[in-house]
């Protein structure tokens, strides 16, 4: 495939009026998020650096690339309406240019945009969402969950620990109990008053036992081991034990495949979160052809009151994309909706507005 004249004249005003638009509203969401927060980040003293270099630095990409499909629809219908006032669709169109061959330079543009959004969103970003969580536990909400109570986890297979309370400042549990069973007979039993993880070992799953007892069961005999102190591994992390808000978008997706499959092998329940987040990132960017589909198809035709009908239009269908968005993960972690369907719901019934849009375009 040949990209010729009228294929680059496209795309460079695709991207360029894609990139403006993310400029213009992102600035205004500064403003207005800058002034909403400016008495927290006073009471709290934070640091003008921290504020640009750690909140807004990632505030910035985290949030285009959130509303990514809104800005494309705006820079679609923006551009094309204008394209189509100067007479140019109707001149590409009377020079035997098919409406189908017309949407081959969007639909180029709309890969570059969804590939870009993609591995922002899943190896870039969630870098970065982990320094503006942080700042905005120190600076802007002062609420992150730093404890669990009765933290009870399969940590291999037959290996069950319990933790009775867990402090995550000090990564340290309180009550600890370590049972492992072979045929569903229990053959070792370990309790431990305290256990510490080792955060400066060079190894993962590194805890010290203090003051710990072991029972040993072998048929009906019992062998007993005490002590003041003990290094062990066992396979859990500080981050399996306690949750917090928006802990799901700190993950890269290879790392949410890999927490998913874990705690799911754990038997527990609490990763529908995770697998929305990790199938919301692979639609989010496939919605990129789909709205750039609505708004060629919708601001293609020349009509008279120039664009601001369907800049309105465009704007009501994105905000609703991102609506439906919002309440099928809302319905998967709360109603039990499988979570890819739940990611992929808006996508599907946009894909028959799109196809509708298509067939009602100028030919």
């Amino acid at each position: 495939m040949i990209i010729k004249r009228l294929d680059w004249y496209i795309i460079k005003k695709f991207i360029g009026t894609y990139i403006y638009s993310i400029v213009l509203i992102i600035s205004i969401s500064i403003v207005f998020d800058f002034n909403e927060n400016l008495a927290k980040f006073t009471t709290y003293h934070a640091p003008w650096r921290a504020i640009i270099f750690d909140y807004y630095a990632n505030f910035v990409p985290y949030f285009a690339n959130l509303f990514s499909p809104l800005f494309v629809f705006i820079a679609v219908i923006f551009f094309t309406s204008k394209l189509a006032g100067n007479s140019e669709i109707i001149a590409m169109l009377a020079c035997g240019t098919s409406f189908k061959r017309l949407l081959r330079p969007y639909m180029l543009s709309a890969a570059l945009i969804a590939g870009l959004n993609y591995y922002l969103g899943a190896y870039i970003i969630p870098q970065g969402n982990v320094i503006r969580q942080n700042f905005e536990t120190l600076y802007k909400n002062k609420r992150k969950n730093t404890s669990a109570s009765n933290v009870q986890l399969q940590v291999a297979p037959g290996v069950i620990a319990y933790i009775q309370t867990y402090d995550n400042i000090t990564k340290r549990g309180y009550g600890f109990s370590l049972d492992k069973f072979e045929k569903k007979k229990l053959v070792s039993h370990m309790t431990a008053n305290v256990i510490q993880y080792d955060t400066i070992s060079d190894s993962r799953y590194h805890w010290k036992a203090i003051n710990y007892k072991i029972r040993t069961l072998k048929g009906l005999r019992e062998h007993i081991t005490t002590g003041g102190e003990i290094d062990t591994i066992i396979t859990m992390e500080p981050m399996d034990l306690v949750f917090s808000k928006g802990q799901q978008e700190t993950f890269t997706s290879p790392e949410l495949l890999r927490y998913i499959s874990k705690q799911k092998d754990r038997g527990l329940s609490n990763v529908v979160q995770y697998e929305v987040e990790y199938y919301k990132r692979i639609a989010t960017s496939f919605a990129s052809f789909i709205l750039t589909v609505i708004g060629v198809s919708l601001s293609s035709r020349k009509r008279k009151g120039g664009m601001g009908l369907y800049l309105g239009i465009g704007l009501a269908l994105s905000f609703t994309y991102i609506l439906l968005q919002t309440i099928s993960a809302t319905f998967a972690i709360n109603a039990g909706t499988p979570a890819m369907l739940a990611a992929w719901i808006p996508n599907i019934l946009y894909v028959f507005i799109a196809y509708f849009c298509y067939r009602q375009a100028p030919n």
